[in-house]
């Protein structure tokens, strides 16, 4: 395949964070992100709908313009102020500042993002916000560069699918929550045993979802959960992808293949034990 996983999703990033910058919008799939060979293809939006006029309107355009994930994170659990918050993965800043303003006064939001170019941008996103309790770090969701039982709340939107080291992203959002905190995650799952797709419908399924490469089966997810101690486990599908939407798959039997083994995105929640 070329470039490693990990190089492919930064080329990614840092593209599409300089195109957003620059003044261009880019959808998750166009060349910019670096999907495939340089191929643009069709993209269902995600996370369409996910957010509310309201939300988007509050937000800087560079924010909402940059946001690649596949849903609303910040719905999934109740943010109060005083709060602290981490984002795994947080490109523009969207869910960060969306965030730091639920749990203010007194609490405070996190976005960590291995890439330069788009820390860089949601810090002027966060400047043009004049939201002042975020703060953007540079790390791996594998190393989450804070303390042990720092955050109450850990949030994600469609990038634990992309870790190539998925166990650990799990053990560190674990290790960083407080007793009683919870995960609140959006992402892209299986709903079965993907190891029976073929290789060219995963291929153009990760062209169509914007490089989605590796994501677990919605049973994995859930026992990768619980193995790592979380309790309270859900995984909640929302929207199946219709293999007629994917570009390339445009024989019978590659159509039929998704259909057995279907992507959708879906709702995870979990909570560290603990807690009063």
């Amino acid at each position: 395949m070329g470039e490693d996983l990990r190089g492919r999703v930064k080329r990614r990033y840092a593209e599409l964070a300089v195109s957003v910058g620059d003044g261009g919008g880019v959808s998750c799939c166009e060349d910019a992100c670096g999907c495939g060979s340089g191929v643009a293809s069709r993209v269902t939006d995600l996370a369409a709908g996910s957010y509310s006029a309201r939300d988007l309107e509050s937000l800087p355009e560079d924010a909402v313009g940059a946001s690649l994930g596949c849903g609303n994170p910040v719905a999934l659990t109740t943010l109060s102020p005083g709060e602290v918050v981490l984002d795994l993965g947080s490109g523009g800043g969207i869910d960060v500042l969306l965030s730091a303003r639920r749990v203010a006064p007194g609490g405070k939001a996190y976005g960590l993002d291995m890439t330069d170019e788009m820390l860089a941008l949601a810090r002027r996103n966060q400047e043009d916000s004049g939201i002042v309790n975020a703060e953007f770090v540079k790390g791996e969701i594998e190393a989450i560069p804070l303390p042990d039982e720092h955050v109450d709340v850990v949030l994600s939107n469609c990038v634990i699918n992309l870790s190539t080291d998925k166990p650990r992203a799990i053990s560190e959002a674990f290790r960083v929550l407080k007793p009683g905190g919870r995960l609140a995650v959006s992402d892209v799952v299986f709903l079965g045993d993907r190891s029976g797709l073929p290789e060219e419908v995963l291929e153009a399924v990760e062209l169509w979802t914007g490089c989605v490469a590796g994501a677990l089966a919605r049973d994995e997810y859930e026992a990768l959960l619980r193995e790592t101690g979380f309790v309270e486990v859900s995984v909640e599908v929302q929207n199946v992808y219709e293999p007629e939407a994917v570009e390339g798959l445009g024989a019978p039997e590659q159509r039929a293949a998704l259909r057995e083994i279907p992507v959708a995105s879906a709702f995870i929640r979990a909570t560290k034990p603990g807690g009063e």
